[in-house]
């Protein structure tokens, strides 16, 4: 199902989606771009496919959470826009903030309490300055009593960490705990036959 072409200007569907990616101020959910297009996901899906590729030698990148797909700057070209932008690293993040960051990155959705239970400490300040700085939104509410938020990370902490998505991020190697050593025998219960 393709579009008009006197609506499309003539232009290939990955110009077309390049297009509403440029001047979306947001993150476009995959089926707004499929239905504003005229064309199913899986066309979409290849066309993002086919940009990414086109990017991977110039100064723009795909960055993708689940569905909502965004254009940004590649991280490689961070030291140019920052100093083109006036911008520099006026902070750093805590220990705190990046363990948050991490643990929302690989098991996103989550709630407060969950993810306080993985760190094993109350995270609500950490949360916040997690939340003004951009880095981590909220996406959502479990069907739970009280309907916690749910949060997950941003397009921003994506670009921030230069992912295109939670997808890139290295495989999570969790070391087993090393084997406890077996109780010595009190030679006296040591049977003798």
């Amino acid at each position: 199902m393709s579009m008009n072409p006197e609506s499309n200007g003539g232009l290939a569907l990955n110009a077309q989606l390049e297009s509403l990616l440029f001047v979306s101020a947001e993150p476009a959910l995959l089926a707004t771009l499929a239905e504003a297009l005229a064309v199913t996901r899986a066309e979409v899906e290849a066309a993002l496919r086919t940009l990414a590729e086109e990017y991977a030698q110039r100064g723009l990148q795909i960055l993708r959470i689940g569905d909502r797909i965004h254009l940004t700057t590649s991280p490689r070209a961070a030291g140019v826009v920052e100093k083109f932008l006036g911008l520099g690293h006026t902070t750093s993040l805590s220990k705190a903030a990046l363990e948050t960051l991490a643990i929302l990155a690989y098991r996103q959705p989550l709630t407060r309490p969950q993810v306080d239970a993985i760190r094993g400490v109350n995270c609500d300040s950490v949360l916040q300055s997690l939340l003004a700085k951009g880095l981590v939104e909220e996406i959502g509410r479990t069907e739970g009593p009280g309907r916690p938020i749910l949060y997950g990370l941003t397009t921003t902490a994506l670009q921030h960490f230069g992912l295109s998505s939670v997808e890139d991020l290295p495989p999570l190697e969790i070391e087993e705990a090393p084997p406890m050593p077996a109780e010595p025998v009190a030679p006296e219960t040591v049977l003798k036959g």
